[in-house]
Formats: structure tokens, C-alpha cells, sequence
């Protein structure tokens, strides 16, 4: 009983802190260092997501970097399922570490990104029907508003409504509850932009964006 007991907690442990790791690993950053577009952290918003790498004009980096941060949640959630056979509960940890991962990256001085590529990895392999519908509602927003990121908190924002819907079961709406409202602290500036009417379209530049900090700076 004790070696069974055991073997669950070791199960769990490999199940979170694994994709805790994997979701730290920063692909923005890593992509435009070799791809000799320098460091993200110093172009545009100084966000290591997809949409700031799109910045240093690069399409090839930014297309890796939204695969690689959609790729680490879906690897989590699998390397979950394979060693659970399929619990929901450690599949839901899983994906909500490697989401927490990504946010706060042990690599990166825990100083990450928004988050929503690695939202829609996570649900795409967690529980589909929820993640195919969040991505649909984000291409829909998208096509209407023009507005990446009200695109992605109306899809967050529906998530755990698309799980109910879809009879998923307690633990992934627990996941997309915790998602979601991470991703809404994370997109706090980008609300606040979108309250004043501010808030770029897709393709347009950030005007009157700060420029981001320069760390080690006296």
C-alpha cells in the first residue's frame, strides 16, 4: 500500500514540476537569439509571446515561437496522460503548470508571457472540443475587431462555459477557470488600453507603447 502511495505521489510530482519546466522554456527568446534577431525582451513590449516576436519583423520567428509555446503545453498534457492513463485531475495539474510555467518561468527570473499560445496547447490536448472552440471564438473576435488581444480574453472568458457545454469533467473546468484568469492579470495593460480605446489592431503598430525596462541599469 505504501510502494502504491509511493508510486502515485512520484507520478504526480514528474506530472507537474515536468510541465512546470517544459512551460518555462522560453521559445520567443531562444528563437530570435539564433535566428539573429537579438533579444525579444529588448524589441517592442519586451514580451517573449508570439505577437511581440511578429515585432522584430520576423514571421518565421514568430510562427516558431507560437508553435513551441502551443508544443510545451501540449507535450505536458500528454506526458500526463501517458504516465496516468488518462486522469483528469493530474492532466489538469499538468497543463496548469506548464501554463503557470510559461507565466513565470524559473529560467527568466519568472518574468514570462501572456500566456495564450500555450492556453490553447494545453486545452487542445487536455480536452479538444474546448480548445477547437476557444480557437474559433479567437479567429471569429479576430475577424470581427481586428483585435488580438480581446480575441484571446473573450475566448479565456468562455472557456470554462465551453467546458459545462461540452460535459467536460470538474477538474479541466478548473483548468480553464485558473487559465482564464491568469490570463486576465497578464492582459491587465492590454484591458486598460482596450477601455480607453487605445488598444492596437492586428498588423498596427503600438504607438504609444513604453519602451520595455533595461534590467541591470543603474
Amino acid at each position: 500500500m505504501q510502494d502504491l502511495a509511493a508510486a502515485t505521489y512520484l507520478t504526480l510530482a514528474i506530472a507537474v514540476i515536468g510541465g512546470y519546466l517544459l512551460g518555462s522554456i522560453p521559445f520567443g527568446l531562444i528563437a530570435t537569439r539564433l535566428g539573429g534577431a537579438g533579444d525579444i525582451r529588448k524589441i517592442g513590449s519586451g514580451n517573449i509571446g508570439a505577437t511581440n516576436v511578429l515585432r522584430s519583423g520576423r514571421k518565421d520567428l514568430a510562427a516558431i515561437t507560437l508553435l513551441g509555446d502551443a508544443g510545451k503545453g501540449i507535450v505536458a498534457v500528454l506526458l500526463a496522460r501517458f504516465l496516468t492513463h488518462g486522469d483528469p485531475a493530474v492532466i489538469a495539474l499538468a497543463g496548469g503548470a506548464a501554463f503557470l510555467g510559461h507565466l513565470f518561468p524559473v529560467w527568466l527570473k519568472f518574468k514570462g508571457g501572456k500566456g495564450v499560445a500555450t492556453f490553447y496547447g494545453v486545452l487542445l490536448s487536455a480536452c479538444w472540443p474546448v480548445g477547437v472552440a476557444a480557437a474559433v471564438t479567437w479567429l471569429a473576435m479576430a475577424f470581427l475587431f481586428r483585435i488580438s488581444s480581446l480575441a484571446a480574453l473573450t475566448a479565456a472568458v468562455l472557456a470554462a462555459p465551453f467546458a459545462l457545454a461540452f460535459d467536460q469533467p470538474y477538474p479541466m473546468l478548473g483548468l480553464c477557470l485558473f487559465m482564464a484568469v491568469l490570463i486576465f492579470i497578464r492582459h491587465r495593460e492590454n484591458i486598460a488600453r482596450l477601455l480607453k480605446g487605445q488598444e492596437p489592431r492586428i498588423g498596427q503598430k503600438k504607438s504609444a507603447e513604453e519602451p520595455p525596462p533595461v534590467t541591470g541599469a543603474p
